[in-house]
């Protein structure tokens, strides 16, 4: 079976000509992000994503992680190699590509941190979660923290040499946080005690690392009820000493982790603190704005998550591909009498390869991109600028993070179905990517939790001003497109108009009815982010076939270009298409959605 092969090509390309890194590269704190470092970068990246990693997925997979009682002080032991696997990783600085230099990290633009990451997830989804939450916590606390914390915690976070966690859910709240009852008890030293149950504690606990450092949300005893009063709070495994050593073991503990679908070799713990008297706790930022903080954490990893599904993609097309090349079954269509073919030749696998390839190519241009109105974002002398980019990046996360995923679950089942029988049985590694990306669309916030925020929090609070703002520089490239010649440009022009209208129809109907009929909206939230998922990466695959058809016209040779034009194609005509559809469903289909007595179901 072959190993995850990370597509540096392509990955190259977006980032370069559509994501602008030359661009980011020349922003305040990322003039050393010179194009020649970014590629050592990717191919190092490469090297270890297909070479440590990706070996150990299916192996991971099969062993699981493994919880045990430990004479009374029960943990988690990773599958064989994973703990190995991460001490490599950590040593070789992948921890800190992203974190403040202040701290040890080496600073690299998000957009970079983006294609590395997709790396890891393509290569080993159930590996990748423990940075992915590191890189979250330690955030929070670079832009939250006090001094005192950010510097007992940020540098060996940056290391690798610490492990961070997020703690939210609980037993009985779930994805509503206004339920959560963790309480945090103030004590005289200044800390607080933590007691509480969380739940879905993605490496609650492992043995890879030194210390782990829980991010928990709790109410102190003053806090208003809702949540207005939930703080957060640092909850070491281990405490630290005042010289930076580890103390004695917290009372933060593993009871149990979960039997799961997917993801076999991601601990997802179930956490008690202060069963033994209170964990100790440290308030980060002040009294009940502990969920504004959390919010930074989970912007960064809905991101990450999103990138999930750009990896399922990614994954679950390389392995389809090699099997269709090398799977020999029936003549080829058309042909009597002729010799048995690879079934890469039949025009039913050939469309469903080229469905997986378009949505991998699509969704990571339009996460490379946001990645890169990222860092303008946080990082342009330029005000204004900084505020455009910002409001178009919290226009699309939800959509980087709703539409990929689901995407992924879908290209994920297309590997399945490539394989025939064969992509049932375990063996084949194609049953796996669809258990694993499973979960993508789940955690996080579930893809209907994204559109709600999508069209409420993000569109009709402004009245649609960013996505119209959006739609009208959509429109400037539609224009391009008229322009172009050739019969593919001419089908990606018309598919990719119909689909801006159609957007365009569908965002004011979202805007016109929140007010006035917000279940009515909220009906259509989920086909709306689609809707937007698939018009915005159509726009950047057009974007891309328009720099492909310039390439050639200088004298390029090189294929790459001209398959970038037919893939363009390819989803222009098969994907784009669905944009009418979901408008239709959107202005038309809420009625039906909630016109059935809840004693019918």
């Amino acid at each position: 079976m072959s190993e995850y092969v990370a597509p540096l090509r392509d990955m190259q390309f977006v980032l370069k000509e559509l994501a602008g890194i030359d661009q980011v590269a020349q922003l305040p704190g990322y003039e050393d992000a010179s194009v020649d470092l970014i590629d050592a970068v990717l191919d190092e990246a490469a090297k270890f994503a297909g070479g440590v990693l990706s070996p150990l997925n299916i192996p991971g997979d099969r062993e699981g992680a493994k919880w045990s009682a430990n004479d009374g002080k029960p943990g988690v032991t990773m599958p064989a190699g994973f703990k190995e696997a991460y001490k490599l990783f950590a040593e070789s600085g992948w921890t800190g590509l992203q974190s403040d230099p202040e701290w040890g990290g080496q600073g690299l633009p998000k957009v970079v941190g983006a294609a590395v990451t997709e790396m890891w997830k393509s290569a080993n989804h159930a590996f990748s979660l423990c940075p992915l939450l590191t890189g979250g916590a330690a955030e929070a606390l670079s832009l939250c923290g006090s001094e005192t914390l950010q510097q007992t915690y940020l540098e060996k976070m940056a290391a690798g040499v610490w492990t961070g966690t997020m703690n939210l859910t609980e037993p009985q709240a779930g994805s509503d946080l206004s339920a959560i009852r963790s309480r945090a008890e103030p004590q005289a030293d200044g800390s607080y005690k933590i007691f509480g149950q969380k739940i879905f504690i993605t490496y609650g606990d492992h043995d890879m690392a030194e210390n782990i450092v829980h991010l928990v949300l709790a109410r102190t005893p003053t806090a208003p009820e809702g949540v207005k009063g939930i703080s957060m709070f640092v909850v070491p495994k281990f405490l630290v000493n005042a010289d930076g050593s580890l103390g004695e073991r917290n009372d933060a503990w593993c009871v149990s982790i979960e039997h799961k679908l997917g993801i076999h070799a991601s601990p997802t713990a179930v956490m008690a603190f202060g069963d033994n008297g209170g964990a100790i706790g440290h308030l980060v930022g002040e009294e009940n704005r502990g969920l504004e903080y959390m919010f930074i954490m989970m912007n960064a990893a809905r991101f990450g998550v999103g990138l999930e599904g750009v990896a399922a993609c990614e994954r679950a097309y390389q392995r389809a591909r090699d099997y269709a090349r090398d799977r020999v079954q029936c003549v080829e269509t058309g042909v009597r009498g002729g010799p048995k073919v690879p079934i890469i030749r039949h025009p039913d696998v050939r469309r469903m390869l080229m469905t997986m390839r378009a949505y991998a190519e699509a969704t990571r241009a339009l996460a490379y991109v946001v990645g890169a109105a990222h860092d303008v974002a946080t990082r342009h002398p330029d005000v204004a600028l900084r505020r455009r980019n910002q409001a178009f990046v919290d226009l699309m996360i939800p959509v980087v993070k709703g539409w990929s995923t689901e995407t992924g679950i879908q290209v994920a089942s297309i590997g399945v179905q490539v394989h025939g029988g064969m992509g049932f049985i375990e063996e084949t590694g194609a049953a796996q990517y669809l258990r694993d990306a499973r979960i993508s669309a789940i955690y996080e916030g579930t893809t209907g939790i994204q559109a709600n925020d999508l069209i409420g929090r993000k569109m009709a609070r402004e009245g649609g001003a960013t996505l119209k703002a959006l739609i009208e520089e959509m429109r400037a490239l539609d224009a391009d497109l008229a322009q172009a010649a050739g019969e593919h440009f001419a089908a990606i022009h018309r598919r990719f108009g119909e689909g801006l209208e159609a957007l365009a129809t569908a965002g004011q109907w979202i805007v016109d009815t929140y007010g006035p009929d917000v279940r009515a909206a909220s009906a259509g939230a989920v086909p709306f982010l689609m809707l937007v998922g698939i018009v915005t990466g159509g726009w950047q695959m057009a974007r891309a076939a328009l720099i492909a058809q310039a390439k050639i016209k200088a004298g390029e040779t090189d294929p790459f270009y001209q398959d970038k034009i037919i893939t363009a194609r390819f989803f222009a005509d098969n994907i784009l298409v669905q944009a009418q559809g979901l408008a239709d469903s959107i202005t038309d289909g809420a009625a039906s959605v909630m016109a059935l007595a809840e004693d019918r179901f």
